[in-house]
């Protein structure tokens, strides 16, 4: 096995022993790191979602905030726009991954293993 395919099933592993967290009520701290990553998103064990950061200075707190406040695609497409949703039930797990490309590879990685409900297909 390549060595970077085993790195990234090694990241994979770590990723899925995160605890899962719930999201925080109104007024809140988001407990995430401030930097970059990837993370899942969980309602009653069911992977929801599988995303990374992509820029932003304040990495998946941020990203994870984005998905509070409505601006995912996640949130628009499958929570009618109310990233308030997220607050009832949903979980989610992240893990810090500095490289680019070895978020990237995670992210695809994790989607294809554990094949969550909602998919951006950039349509």
């Amino acid at each position: 096995m390549n060595c970077e395919r085993k790195k990234i099933e090694e990241l994979y592993e770590e990723l899925i022993r995160q605890q899962k967290l719930d999201f925080p009520k109104a007024r809140e701290y988001i407990e995430a790191p401030n930097q970059h990553g990837i993370y899942i998103i969980y309602r009653r064990n069911k992977v929801m979602h599988i995303g990374r950061t992509l820029r932003g200075k304040n990495g998946l707190r941020q990203r994870l905030k984005n998905h509070l406040h409505g601006n995912s695609s996640f949130v628009q497409n499958k929570l009618n726009g109310s990233g308030r949703k997220l607050r009832k039930g949903y979980k989610y797990q992240c893990l810090k991954v500095k490289s680019d490309r070895k978020r990237a590879l995670l992210e695809a990685y994790a989607t294809g293993v554990l094949c969550p409900i909602y998919i951006g297909l950039g349509v």
